[in-house]
């Protein structure tokens, strides 16, 4: 600023040489406090991003959440570092953060190069030529094209609001005077003024961006629409309606899979007969469940597809009734409430067979090494890491193919992981941690080692994992789901949302279409509106072309 200011003063300076060497001592001084500013303010940019780091290789156990929440206020704190930097600099945005210590895997920070904006080439563009004209600004001769320069600009288009009037025009015959009007088309809420679009908009703000509607009606109030938050609420409920019979085939069609991934959350509820009673805040603890098809780490042919399902509270029945007619193989957790149904029945075969979870074990022995430095904590995450080195190379390969490898490769080392597993519990206290992690895995053997019996099973069951991932995202919004019947919504409408996310697909344009198109279309080729059988209209006409 000082700088900028004495240039544009340069006609002014004064021509005493006495004068002008206090000014340049006074800039100097202020120049070398600024670069120690700046050298202080890189070091604390490079110090958060180290700690970040360091955090995010702990979300392990029971303390993930508070460690998330620790995360998430160094990572604003950083951005705001990083904006005031980019304020206070000419340089571009680009190479300000190029210059700025990123986290290191050392203790020094080390310099790297930002990356460029991905950009999907569905992305609509615009071509702006700047074109000299035919005539040289020279000599006035003709000017002859020999090529260009072309470089990008990333632009954002505004939402907005649009009212579309449908004006049905009426017409008589000459003839016979018969009138002639054209069927109002159908719309999504039948009788609502709620567009597709905009009910898409708002079904994937509040369900997936994880927005409240009070906030959606600010948003729509500076765009020029006040959409009451009754409406809002109303909109979302008869949405969700129509799209019923597309979620309950979603359902239908993962939890048929004979190969599922299981994991499941807390969740608060909001509960008003217990603030009546006078008990507590009136908020109660649910789960949601989320059950996911995923044969895509052994290029299986089914789609991908996750299920949700609100409980009111932790008990094995609700397990057992969302999968009454599933069986094949579970990959879950410990949770008691599986027990019953990995059990033989009369025929001496049980329902599912047990797929346990290397990296929940692998989590137990990185919380006692985070703690306390065990030599032997840090041997099981060595031998464990050795496995999941091998599950690298063969990620995406076919069923057949990972078995080979894992016969090949892994089967002498998790028998050598059980050797030393059993003998380390001979030389240890048996009532510590240590103990408890090395009993939880040999007691479930068995389970652990299905992986090396069927290509098509992970070692962990971090596909779940990552499906419920969302609603703890959404839990730092809204606090808690509006009784059981909201969180029964959430339900249905994560089930939609991301199984539309897994396939590749954009939620909001994908409910957009689907919610325009679904009153017209035949409830007997409903299969053809599913998230990995959908094609946009305009592809579907292109096609018929």
């Amino acid at each position: 600023m000082v700088v900028r200011m004495m240039s544009n003063a340069s006609q002014n300076l004064p021509d005493d040489p006495a004068f002008l060497k206090a000014m340049i001592a006074a800039l100097q001084a202020e120049n070398a406090k600024m670069s120690a500013t700046l050298q202080a303010h890189d070091q604390l940019i490079g110090e958060l991003r180290l700690r970040i780091a360091k955090l995010k290789k702990q979300v392990f156990g029971k303390s993930s959440e508070k460690i998330e929440r620790e995360i998430q206020q160094l990572e604003l704190a950083l951005e705001d570092l990083l904006i005031a930097a980019a304020e206070n600099s000419t340089k571009p945005l680009d190479e300000v953060d190029a210059a700025v210590p990123a986290a290191p895997v050392a203790s020094r920070p080390e310099k790297t190069m930002r990356r460029r904006p991905r950009v999907s080439e569905k992305a609509a563009r615009e071509r702006k030529e700047l074109d000299p004209g035919t005539c040289c600004p020279d000599c006035g001769g003709e000017l002859r094209l020999v090529g260009e320069d072309a470089s990008e600009i990333l632009d954002m288009i505004a939402a907005q609001m649009k009212v579309i009037e449908v004006a049905r025009l009426k017409k008589s015959c000459r003839c016979c005077e018969k009138m002639v009007q054209l069927p109002a088309p159908s719309r999504p809420i039948p009788g609502s003024m709620a567009g597709a679009g905009l009910l898409a908009y708002i079904l994937v703000s509040k369900f997936d961006d994880h927005l409240p509607l009070y906030r959606l009606n600010e948003i729509f109030a500076r765009m020029g629409a006040d959409i009451p938050d009754s409406t809002l609420v109303d909109w979302c409920g008869r949405a969700m309606q129509v799209l019923q019979p597309l979620i309950e085939r979603i359902e239908a069609v993962v939890m048929s899979s004979d190969l599922l991934h299981a994991d499941d959350t807390p969740i608060r509820v909001l509960d008003r007969s217990l603030r009546d009673k006078g008990l507590g805040k009136g908020v109660k603890k649910g789960r949601i469940w989320t059950y996911v098809r995923d044969q895509r780490p052994w290029a299986g042919a089914a789609p991908p597809g996750a299920v949700y399902y609100f409980a009111p509270d932790w008990k094995e029945e609700h397990v057992h009734h969302h999968l009454r007619q599933t069986s094949g193989i579970l990959q879950a957790d410990g949770y008691k409430g599986y027990g019953k149904l990995y059990e033989p029945g009369a025929d001496g075969i049980g329902r599912f067979r047990e797929a346990a979870c290397w990296a929940h074990w692998r989590r137990d022995f990185h919380d006692i090494w985070t703690s306390n430095k065990s030599e032997i904590a840090r041997e099981a995450l060595d031998r464990i890491g050795a496995l999941y080195d091998i599950e690298r190379d063969i990620a995406g390969q076919p069923a057949d193919i990972r078995l080979a490898a894992r016969q090949k490769h892994s089967t002498a080392k998790v028998e050598a992981l059980r050797v030393w597993a059993e003998a380390q519990l001979t030389r240890i206290p048996g009532k510590g941690d240590l103990a408890s992690a090395f009993r939880y895995g040999l007691s479930r053997w068995h389970s652990f080692c299905l992986f090396l019996e069927d290509g098509r099973v992970a070692m962990d069951n971090n596909a779940a994992e990552r499906a419920l991932r969302p609603i703890g995202i959404g839990r730092k919004n809204w606090l808690f789901a509006g009784a059981d019947t909201g969180a029964e919504t959430l339900a249905r409408a994560m089930t939609i949302i991301e199984t539309a996310k897994m396939n590749g697909i954009d939620p909001q344009a994908y409910l957009a279409d689907v919610l325009d198109r679904i009153h017209d279309h035949k409830i007997n080729r409903l299969d053809e509106l599913l998230p990995w059988n959908w094609a946009p209209v305009a592809i579907i006409c292109a096609e018929a072309a």
